[in-house]
C-alpha cells in the first residue's frame, strides 16, 4: 500500500503532454544562428584542386592516378568504365580480357531423402496415369500402370527401411496404390485378384475406414452371382459405417434389397425397401417395392406402394422459371444461359426417369389390383391426376389404348383413343395419329385420311401426323403430293427416319432414281446397319444399271442378315447376269439351304446341274419342286429326263409311266414312252403309240378351233370397221367369243416341245420380292426381309410408347 499513489482531485491527470524538447522545434530553425552557419559552411564553394594530394594515411585522393590506373571518382564503379580512357585502360564491358569462366562446381550426390521423394512422385504419377487410362476406356493399360505403381511403391518401402526411416512410411500412398490396383483388377473382370487386393487393405489395421471397401467386395460377389456372400459383406460394411453417413447406409441397404430380389426372397427385400422409403424415399426404391409386392401378389400393398411412388419429391423446380420475363434483360440473359446447362439436363433426366417408372408400374399393376385391366388402369389414372405428375394422366390413357392393341382388342383401343378428340392439342394430335395408323392397318384408308387430317390440324408440327397423311396419299398413287408431306415432316424433324425412307420410295415410284438414291444414302448415314436401307440402295443401283455396286450393297445386307434366303438368291441372280456361274451357284445354294421351297432357286440349281452334265444331282431339286407344285407336269418330266440322261432307262421308264397315269393327255410323256419302249423292245410300245396318235389328233382339232376362232375374230374386226354400228356390235360379240376360246385353249397344259428340249439359259430363275405377299409386309424397322414397295408407316406414337 505504500507504493500505491492515490490521485487527488486537484492533480491534473493530463499534465505534461504539451511539454516538448525545443531541439525538435523546426519553426525556430530560421532564427537559430548556429544551424544557419553550419548550413552555409557545408554548402559553400569548394576550392579547385590543381594537383592531387595524398592523404596523411597514404590513401590516394579521388581522381588521382596511381600505378597507371585512375581511381574512380565515386565509390561505385560502373562495369567496364574508368574515369579516363587515355590512361592505359581499354573498353572491355564483357570482361573478356580476364579469360574463360571457371568450371561449374560438380553437383553433390542426391541424399537418400531426395531419392525417396523423387520415387514417391513417380508412384503418384503412375497412379494418375492409371486413372486417366481407365477414364478413356483403356482398361488393360490402366491395369499395367497400377501394377507398375505397386512395384515402385514396394521398392520405396524397402529404400526407406534401408535408410533407417521405416517409421516414416507414407501410408496414404500405400493405400492409394493398393486401392487403385484392386479397382483396376475389378474393371478387367479379374475378380479373384481384386478380392485379394481388397483383403490386403481391409486386414491392415493401420488403414482407417478400410471397412467401407467391403462394399466393393460385395459388389464383386454380386457380379459373380454369389449372393449369400454379397449379403454378408454388405451387412459387414453397414455395421462399420456410422449413422452420420446416412446416404451411404441407404445405398447399401438398397443393394441388399436388390440381392434379396435376385435370390427370390421377396419378404426380406420388402423389409429393406420399406425401411428406405420410411427414411429417405426415392423413385428407384419405390419402384422396386412395387415389383416385390407384385411378385407376392399383395393387391392392397401394391396400391399403397404406388401412392408412395407418386408422392416422392424430386426436388426439381418448375419449368416456369426458365421462361423469360421480358422485363429484366439481365435476368433473361441468365435464364438463357442456364436453360440448357448440365444441371438442367440432369433435372430433365431425373424427371424422365421418374415418369418412366410410374408409367411402367401403372401398366404392371393395373391388371392385378382390380378385377379387370380397365378398372385397374382407371384407378392408376385417377391417382396420378391427383398427384404432382398430373400431366402423365393423358399419357397413361394413351398407353391404355396401346395395351388394348397388344391384347388385340382393337375396338376398345379405338374407343379409348376417340375420347381424346376434345382434349388439348398435343394429346389430341397423338391420339389422332394412332387412330390414323390403326385404320391404315385395317385398310380403311378414308378413316385413316380423316384422322391424319385431324392430327395435322391439332398440331401441324407433328411429323408422325404428316407421315400418316403422306401414306394415305401414297396409297392413292398421288406420289407428288405424298412427297410434299414427307418433305414437310422432315422440315419439322430432320431426324425423322420414317419420312426419309418413305420419301426415297416415293421418288423411286416417280422414277427419280438419283433423288431416291440421295435419300437412302442420307438414311444409311443415320442407320448404319439397317438391312432395309441397304437393300433399297442395292435395288436402285440395279435400276441404274450398275450391277457391281448393287452386289456390294447386297454383300453389306448379308453381313447384317447372313441367313436371308431372298437376298442370297438376288446375289445369285446378279452374278449369273454378270456371267459368274460359280459365284451364282454358291449364293443360290446357300439360299436353298436356308429356304428349300423357293421354286425359282430350285429351278436354277437343277438347270445348272444339267448344264454341267451332273444330271443325277439335279434329280433331288426337281423332285422337291414336284412336292411343292404337284400339279405342274414339267417338274416330273424333268425328273424323268434326268434319269434318261444319266443312263438309268428303267427308272426313267417307271417315272414316265407314273406321269402318264397322272397326266394321260400329255404328249411329251407319251412321246418318250414310245421312244423308250422302242429302244428297250417292250410290248407296250404299240399301246403308247396308239394313245399318242389320239392325243395328237385331239391337239390338231383344238388348234383348228383356235385358228378358226382367230380368223372369225379378225374377219369380225374387219367387217366392223367397214359396216354399220349395229353389225359391228354383232361381230364384236363373235370376237369376244373367239378370244375366250383362245384364252381357254392357251390355258391347257399341252406343249409342242418336251421341257428338256429347252436350253438351260431359258430356265429363268426370276427374283421374288423378299417380303412375299402384300399382307405379310412389315413396316419400317421390322427385322424381316425387304420389299420393293414397302413404305414405312409411322408406328403408334413413338413418343408415348413405353421402353
Amino acid at each position: 500500500m505504500e507504493n500505491v499513489h492515490l490521485a487527488l482531485e486537484e492533480d491534473d491527470l493530463y499534465s505534461g503532454y504539451n511539454d516538448y524538447n525545443p531541439t525538435f522545434d523546426s519553426e525556430e530553425l530560421e532564427n537559430d544562428v548556429g544551424f544557419q552557419q553550419a548550413v552555409r559552411t557545408n554548402h559553400g564553394r569548394r576550392p579547385p584542386s590543381r594537383m592531387p594530394m595524398s592523404s596523411s594515411m597514404g590513401r590516394p585522393m579521388t581522381g588521382a592516378v596511381q600505378d597507371g590506373a585512375a581511381r574512380p571518382m565515386t565509390a561505385v564503379r560502373a562495369a567496364g568504365y574508368t574515369s579516363s580512357l587515355t590512361r592505359g585502360s581499354t573498353f572491355d564491358p564483357l570482361g573478356q580480357s580476364r579469360g574463360p569462366a571457371p568450371p561449374l562446381e560438380a553437383k553433390s550426390e542426391e541424399t537418400a531423402e531426395e531419392k525417396i521423394k523423387i520415387l514417391e512422385m513417380k508412384v503418384n504419377d503412375l497412379i494418375e496415369e492409371s486413372c486417366m487410362a481407365h477414364s478413356i476406356g483403356a482398361l488393360q493399360l490402366a491395369l499395367e500402370k497400377a501394377k507398375e505403381a505397386g512395384r515402385k511403391e514396394r521398392a520405396l518401402v524397402r529404400q526407406r527401411e534401408q535408410s533407417g526411416s521405416g517409421e516414416h512410411i507414407n501410408l496414404d500412398l500405400t493405400y492409394s496404390v493398393l486401392l487403385n490396383l484392386a479397382n483396376q483388377y475389378a474393371n478387367n473382370e479379374m475378380y479373384p485378384e481384386a478380392l485379394n487386393s481388397y483383403q490386403v487393405i481391409v486386414k491392415n489395421k493401420m488403414f482407417s475406414n478400410a471397412g467401407r471397401l467391403k462394399v466393393n467386395m460385395a459388389n464383386i460377389y454380386f457380379k459373380q452371382k454369389n449372393y449369400p456372400k454379397a449379403i454378408k459383406f454388405y451387412r459387414m460394411a453397414l455395421d462399420q459405417i456410422s449413422n452420420t453417413h446416412k446416404e451411404l447406409r441407404i445405398k447399401i441397404m438398397q443393394n441388399i434389397g436388390v440381392v434379396f430380389v435376385r435370390m427370390g426372397q421377396y419378404s426380406d427385400a420388402i423389409t429393406s425397401f420399406e425401411h428406405i422409403m420410411s427414411e429417405s424415399a426415392n423413385i428407384k426404391t419405390g419402384f422396386n417395392l412395387i415389383l416385390c409386392y407384385y411378385a407376392i401378389g399383395d393387391r392392397e400393398r401394391m396400391k399403397k406402394a404406388f401412392l408412395k411412388l407418386i408422392s416422392v419429391r424430386l426436388g426439381i423446380d418448375d419449368e416456369d422459371k426458365y421462361i423469360p420475363s421480358n422485363d429484366d434483360t439481365s435476368s433473361d440473359m441468365v435464364i438463357e444461359a442456364i436453360k440448357n446447362d448440365k444441371l438442367h439436363q440432369m433435372e430433365r433426366d431425373l424427371k424422365a426417369l421418374a415418369e418412366k417408372y410410374i408409367m411402367t408400374a401403372a401398366k404392371l399393376i393395373a391388371p392385378a389390383i382390380e378385377t379387370s385391366f380397365a378398372a385397374g388402369f382407371d384407378w392408376c389414372v385417377d391417382m396420378v391426376k391427383s398427384s404432382q405428375y398430373v400431366e402423365l394422366a393423358n399419357d397413361l390413357e394413351i398407353n391404355k389404348a396401346i395395351t388394348y392393341l397388344r391384347q388385340k382388342d382393337f375396338k376398345q383401343a379405338v374407343e379409348t383413343l376417340k375420347t381424346f378428340e376434345k382434349k388439348d392439342s398435343r394429346v389430341k394430335s397423338a391420339a389422332a395419329t394412332n387412330l390414323s395408323f390403326l385404320y391404315f392397318l385395317e385398310k380403311d384408308f378414308d378413316q385413316a385420311d380423316r384422322y391424319a387430317d385431324l392430327a395435322m390440324n391439332a398440331d401441324r408440327y407433328n411429323p408422325a401426323a404428316l407421315i400418316n397423311k403422306g401414306n394415305t396419299v401414297f396409297i392413292k398413287q398421288d406420289y407428288e403430293k405424298a412427297a410434299e408431306f414427307y418433305k414437310e415432316a422432315l422440315r419439322n424433324d430432320s431426324s425423322c427416319t420414317e419420312a426419309l425412307y418413305n420419301l426415297g420410295l416415293t421418288y423411286k415410284k416417280l422414277n427419280r432414281l438419283e433423288e431416291a438414291l440421295d435419300c437412302f444414302l442420307k438414311l444409311h448415314a443415320i442407320l448404319r446397319n439397317c438391312a432395309q436401307v441397304m437393300y433399297q440402295l442395292a435395288h436402285l443401283h440395279e435400276l441404274l444399271e450398275d450391277p457391281q455396286q448393287a452386289i456390294e450393297w447386297l454383300m453389306q445386307v448379308i453381313s447384317v442378315t447372313p441367313t436371308d434366303p431372298q437376298v442370297l438368291a438376288k446375289l445369285g441372280e446378279l452374278h449369273d447376269a454378270e456371267g459368274d456361274k460359280s459365284q451364282a451357284f454358291q449364293y443360290y445354294y446357300e439360299s436353298f439351304r436356308y429356304f428349300p421351297s423357293n421354286i425359282d432357286v430350285i429351278e436354277w440349281l437343277g438347270a445348272y446341274y444339267i448344264e454341267t452334265q451332273f444330271c443325277e444331282k439335279a434329280i433331288q431339286y426337281f423332285e422337291r419342286a414336284t412336292l411343292i407344285q404337284p400339279t405342274q407336269v414339267k417338274w416330273q418330266l424333268m425328273v424323268a429326263s434326268c434319269y434318261r440322261r444319266s443312263g438309268n432307262y428303267q427308272k426313267a421308264l417307271e417315272t414316265y409311266k407314273d406321269i402318264h397315269r397322272k397326266f394321260p393327255v400329255n404328249i411329251e410323256c407319251l412321246r418318250f414312252l414310245v421312244r423308250l419302249c422302242t429302244d428297250m423292245g417292250l410290248k407296250e410300245v404299240q399301246e403308247y403309240a396308239t394313245k399318242l396318235k389320239k392325243v395328237e389328233k385331239m391337239k390338231e382339232i383344238r388348234e383348228q378351233r383356235v385358228k378358226s376362232g382367230r380368223e372369225g375374230s379378225a374377219r369380225g374386226r374387219k367387217e366392223g370397221r367397214e359396216g354399220s354400228a349395229g353389225s359391228a356390235g354383232d361381230h364384236s360379240g363373235s370376237s369376244t367369243k373367239g378370244e375366250r376360246l383362245s384364252a381357254k385353249m392357251r390355258s391347257l397344259p399341252a406343249s409342242s416341245e418336251p421341257y428338256e428340249a429347252s436350253s438351260p439359259k431359258e430356265l429363268d430363275a426370276s427374283y421374288v420380292d423378299p417380303l412375299g405377299p402384300q399382307t405379310d409386309r412389315p413396316k419400317t424397322g421390322a427385322k424381316k426381309r425387304i420389299e420393293d414397295d414397302d413404305f414405312a408407316d409411322e408406328e403408334l406414337g413413338d413418343d408415348l410408347l413405353p421402353e
